[in-house]
């Protein structure tokens, strides 16, 4: 197959949602939404994309009105050429939220396809450098009363987890409420294994500053999206205030906010997710970024049978967020895209993203407009 013969033909795009019981507490779950989206080619190769829940509607409704008159005709491959023109028509003021979301559905769908058409996988098109990435377990969910978060730290410790994050920031005591959390989790999974916080942009300078400092004695390996807007220059205050590693980036559109937060010296660790930051063309200079300003990479977000392949594929590609929620997520739509062996997750030996989406849960997830 020559270069020049393969063009975009159509893209759909649909909103689903789906309950996931919590773990070990199956009687109560949480519902969590994403938007799916399908690129076809006039070879008949068709990829495909996500993107999380917010303004779902919005998203789809931009990838059917809006992107798909701009790319049609379009060859997949030539990421650049899809970027430049979704930026220069749809969003000339760098905007992020509903386009750039958007655009990372396509663009993973895009990379998808390169994949199937040279029979690679998505993480060798991106550089190849491993076939595997570590992975790190989100379990701590804030909906977890003090008991059960104890409960949840020992069973995911136990089952071989060597790095934990829990949510703060939320807690109706505030701050104090917090530590407490934190000390029993680091009583229940011990000194040896890495302790992490995510406040989800939830905190202020003054209360993330107070926590950071009651949580020092436990040794925390980073402190991820501490505070509101991922203010780049609160974080850098911060920084300069606490040993604790401080981690985001999981949320931004494009790499002049991840400029942002490095020329700042904001943080420790970037998280780029491809998911929300317009896909792996985006997401991958940001990891080129990072490498030159000798920054480990860590994804946040979720999504990890996605991010796996941007993970695996750069030289200095970090661990894989294993959130309890989305990865459950990633298994029901995409069969089999997890393959784990411990606490490292494999690379699909299919090409694209090495997998295909299963209809039946895509059928029953549905949402109507």
């Amino acid at each position: 197959m020559s270069f020049n013969a393969m063009k975009i033909a159509d893209l759909t795009a649909s909103v689903h949602r789906v309950q996931i019981p919590m773990p070990l507490v199956e009687t109560r779950s949480t519902g969590w939404g994403f938007v799916f989206c399908e690129a076809k080619t006039d070879t008949g190769i068709t990829g495909y994309g996500l993107t999380g829940k917010m303004l779902p509607f919005a998203v789809a409704d931009t990838l059917r009105r809006e992107i798909l008159p701009l790319v049609k005709g379009m060859d997949p491959r030539n990421t650049e050429a899809i970027h430049h023109i979704v930026w220069r028509k749809l969003n000339m003021r760098c905007q992020t939220g509903v386009i750039v979301h958007a655009l990372a559905a396509l663009d993973i769908a895009l990379w998808d396809i390169h994949g199937k058409a040279v029979n690679r996988t998505v993480a060798e098109l991106l550089g190849g450098f491993s076939k595997e990435a570590q992975t790190y377990c989100t379990f701590g969910l804030h909906e977890y009363k003090h008991d059960e978060l104890v409960a949840a730290a020992k069973h995911f410790a136990a089952a071989g987890h060597q790095a934990l994050k829990m949510v703060v920031g939320v807690a109706k005591g505030g701050w104090r409420e917090d530590i407490k959390r934190l000390r029993a989790v680091r009583d229940a999974i011990g000194p040896e294994r890495a302790l992490m916080m995510d406040a989800n942009y939830c905190m202020d300078p003054a209360n993330a500053r107070a926590l950071c400092n009651a949580a020092e004695e436990l040794d925390i390996a980073f402190f991820e999206e501490p505070l509101h807007q991922n203010d780049a220059r609160a974080m850098a205050d911060l920084r300069r205030q606490t040993r604790i590693p401080l981690a985001a980036g999981q949320m931004e559109g494009h790499r002049w906010r991840y400029r942002e937060l490095i020329e700042h010296r904001a943080v420790d660790i970037i998280q780029p997710n491809c998911c929300y930051g317009s896909g792996f063309t985006e997401t991958r200079k940001v990891a080129h970024a990072a490498q030159m300003f000798n920054l480990p990479l860590a994804v946040g977000g979720g999504w990890p049978s996605l991010n796996l392949h941007l993970m695996a594929g750069m030289m200095n590609g970090g661990p894989v967020e294993l959130h309890t929620v989305t990865a459950s997520v990633c298994e029901l739509l995409f069969p089999g895209s997890m393959p784990m062996e411990g606490t490292i997750m494999k690379v699909p030996e299919g090409p694209g993203l090495g997998t295909e989406p299963d209809r039946a849960f895509l059928k029953d997830s549905l949402q109507a407009a």
